[in-house]
């Protein structure tokens, strides 16, 4: 599955349409973010996670979005199941990302 992009508009259509969530908040200006993108992405077109919806957030442009994962850095990660935050935290290693999608 790819890596869909969303807003505040249509971020919380997203989370109650879809069981599991993994979002990738990130800025234009961040170093970091632009380095992860591709191994979150790859990880979204892996087999075992098609039952996993894949998201990415500019954090800088979807206030709203971002208050609910309470994002205090970049790239910062969260995971939602049925529509409610199971996780989230700042990192730029991918292995925490996959530890959040077995805890969903």
């Amino acid at each position: 599955m790819e890596v869909t992009k969303a807003s505040d508009k249509d971020f919380e259509d997203l989370l109650a349409n879809n069981e599991k969530v993994i979002v990738k908040y990130y800025a234009g200006w961040c170093g970091s973010c632009r380095l992860i993108a591709p191994k979150f992405n790859k990880l979204a077109g892996l087999e075992e996670n098609e039952q996993v919806t894949f998201l990415s957030v500019d954090a800088e442009n979807s206030p709203k979005a971002r208050s609910l994962a309470k994002v205090n850095n970049l790239p910062f990660f969260a995971g939602f199941k049925n529509g409610e935050l199971v996780e989230g935290f700042p990192s730029s290693k991918i292995e925490a990302v996959e530890e959040l999608i077995k805890k969903l």
